[in-house]
């Protein structure tokens, strides 16, 4: 038998496989036992009520994808009242996901979902900050820490706060949000991209710009995750480009303790319990009994300088 438990911060997971937020909600019930995975991540919501962006709000490119969805949310309030009674009916950690334009809106709906039935709260701090002239929390040190600070003193719960790839300070964001208070960081969100339409020469998304998921993004979100798992002493956990067991494997060799399945949901909405199942497989055909084994356990030994050197050249 293997076990594929994993502890994130004070949680202990059954197994590393959760959804991506903004790709999972009650529908997919329908057709997966969302008893089997590791913890439940809601689709992101804000303080009010919001209609997202225009449309379209989604478009492929090769191989990936680009949305520009804005976060349509019906509101704090009717998600305790709605959503966090039927993930109640489930033996998994619900994780909120919560959005703000304002680290002070951010610590009102902080402290408003601190409620029971709540496990962990996941601070989308890849949004933009209207503070900062629209920037991200996330892409600054400073802005992630101000946000941070005030996000630890709204909960007693766990913290995990979602970076953005659109940064140039990778581990000094990471750096700046464990010492402000978050118990995990979870690597990373969309990447600002952009598509044109060359018949129509118009963009293929309504708000011109929109984030890349899919597989063109995970090399650039594996090297974030194992940047940050070499840097923070707080659980990682692997978001972005997962769509085969090969992919979650190279994230737990590179550092992350759990990883977040999003854009394949759509191909396959069973996608997330089919990888458990082949990542219980790719364990026990290795003689690998237990998934901490191999967390971290990345062989890059002869690379550390070079590491080192791309962190510190200019």
């Amino acid at each position: 038998m293997v076990n594929l438990s994993t502890k994130i911060g004070s949680l202990t997971l059954a197994n590393p496989i959760m959804p991506a937020s903004g790709t999972f909600s009650e529908d997919l019930s329908e057709v997966l036992d969302l008893h089997q995975l590791g913890a439940h991540v809601t689709k992101t919501i804000t303080a009010e009520k919001r209609g997202g962006n225009p449309t379209p709000r989604v478009c492929e490119v090769r191989g990936s994808m680009l949305n520009s969805i804005g976060i349509p949310s019906k509101g704090v309030q009717h998600f305790i009242d709605n959503t966090i009674p039927f993930y109640n009916a489930y033996d998994v950690p619900l994780v909120v996901s919560i959005s703000a334009n304002s680290a002070d809106e951010f610590a009102r709906i902080c402290e408003q979902v601190s409620v029971p039935g709540v496990a962990a709260i996941e601070v989308n701090i890849s949004c933009p900050n209207i503070e900062e002239d629209g920037k991200a929390f996330a892409m600054r040190p400073s802005t992630t820490t101000a946000v941070m600070e005030k996000l630890r003193s709204a909960s007693d719960l766990p913290l995990w706060a979602k970076l953005s790839p659109n940064t140039g300070e990778t581990i000094e964001v990471a750096l700046a949000a464990e010492e402000a208070g978050a118990d995990a960081l979870v690597v990373a969100n969309t990447l600002l991209s952009m598509a044109i339409d060359i018949h129509t020469r118009k963009p293929k998304l309504g708000n011109l710009m929109g984030g890349l998921s899919g597989p063109s993004l995970k090399p650039i979100a594996l090297r974030m995750a194992y940047q940050c798992a070499k840097s923070v002493q707080i659980p990682v956990i692997g978001c972005g480009g997962i769509s085969t067991v090969e992919d979650i494997v190279e994230y737990l060799i590179a550092g992350a303790t759990a990883v977040q399945v999003g854009t394949a949901t759509f191909i396959n909405p069973n996608i997330m319990v089919t990888l458990l199942g082949q990542l219980e497989t790719y364990l026990e055909t290795r003689n690998i009994a237990n998934l901490s084994d191999l967390v971290g356990s990345v062989r890059d030994e002869d690379a550390a300088d070079a590491v080192v050197f791309m962190e510190t050249a200019p």
